[in-house]
């Protein structure tokens, strides 16, 4: 009997042991190792640096440690990192430790915002324009006199070529019931039209807004706006992204993310390329942001608080939404949903 219990004892001691064991064998990197930025703050700025920091638990050993930053190979100078040149938004961090001959991988994410407060501006009327009080519009832009406008709303969304002084409609091509419109932009003789979740976008040639193909959004679920810089068009999806297409698929390429001195923008809407800059409606904000395209940051807004009170008020009235930039310094042409006017406006700083 006694045998036996020093038997059952050893049994026990034994598992013991191999549980403990298993447990100092982890390959969590997470309980090897700690990839600490020491330097946390809310946000960093292009000119600041981030302070990394590497070190071991459970006395294991490090070799050699290789960073990455969204990806891509970075090299660090006193065991930080410049920030210079990067755009906004958030970033991911990673650090691959070799340790007794195994790599382990760790990440940290942080956020960059803009460096300076955005300039202020607001706008003074110039003149105003008959417009169709049931356009929901969505999309607005110039191809030199003629301006083209994307309306939304399922069973209601159409494709348009209009006189802006008079109002009239010249062309209007109507959607699929299925499809609500979103922005459009004009590039080498074609229209680009997008639509909110259907994951389609409808290419036109301009000359008589035949369609002529369609595309899909590879990377993103929703379309909003549309815009391009003579090259490059432009997608917003509704969050803080712009998108940049491809030129032949017209797939989502890369982003830049919109962020102010203090936080991110959303709900990032119509888009107009305004000498050099992107211009964007935030939806249900009486705002349009001046972008840099490069690097993300807000470097300008145009306090449109008022406009809206100046179109016939009733029960369908919308929100501002449409810019549409015809080569006038500081001018801008500006509708919103189912208004009754289009306007043009000086853009004044503060």
């Amino acid at each position: 009997m006694e045998s036996m219990k020093m038997y059952k004892l050893f049994i026990c001691t034994l598992l013991l042991g191999l549980l403990i064991s298993c447990g100092d064998d982890t390959k969590d990197p997470n309980q090897l190792f700690n990839l600490t930025i020491t330097n946390a703050k809310k946000s960093f700025k292009v000119e600041d640096a981030v302070a990394i920091s590497v070190s071991p638990k459970k006395d294991k050993t490090i070799e050699s440690v290789a960073y990455t930053l969204n990806g891509e190979a970075v090299t660090l100078t006193n065991n930080e990192l410049s920030l210079a040149g990067q755009r906004m938004g958030v970033h991911t961090l990673g650090a691959t430790i070799t340790s007794d001959g195994e790599t382990y991988s760790l990440s940290k994410e942080f956020t960059i915002t803009a460096t300076q407060t955005p300039k202020l501006y607001t706008y003074k009327i110039l003149e105003s324009y008959p417009h169709d009080m049931g356009a929901y519009t969505q999309g607005l832009e110039f191809e030199n006199d003629t301006l083209y406008e994307s309306t939304g709303q399922k069973k209601k969304s159409t494709l348009r070529k209009t006189n802006y002084q008079t109002g009239e409609v010249l062309v209007n091509k109507k959607l699929g019931d299925q499809y609500f419109g979103e922005g459009l932009t004009i590039l080498n003789d074609k229209i680009y039209q997008l639509t909110w979740q259907e994951n389609t976008g409808f290419i036109y040639n301009l000359a008589d807004m035949e369609e002529t193909g369609t595309f899909v959004y590879n990377k993103s679920n929703e379309g909003w706006g549309l815009c391009n810089d003579g090259t490059t068009i432009y997608k917003s999806d509704g969050t803080q992204r712009i998108w940049t297409l491809n030129n032949n698929t017209l797939s989502e390429e890369d982003f830049i993310e919109i962020y102010t001195n203090q936080s991110k923008i959303d709900k990032v809407n119509e888009l107009e390329w305004v000498e050099g800059m992107i211009y964007a409606n935030i939806y249900q904000k009486d705002a349009i942001a001046m972008v840099n395209p490069a690097s993300g940051a807000v470097e300008g807004v145009i306090n449109m608080k008022g406009l809206q009170d100046e179109v016939t008020q009733h029960s369908q009235l919308d929100v501002l939404n449409g810019i549409a930039y015809k080569g006038e310094l500081n001018i801008l042409y500006v509708t919103g949903k189912n208004w009754d006017k289009l306007f043009k406006i000086e853009v004044v700083e503060k």
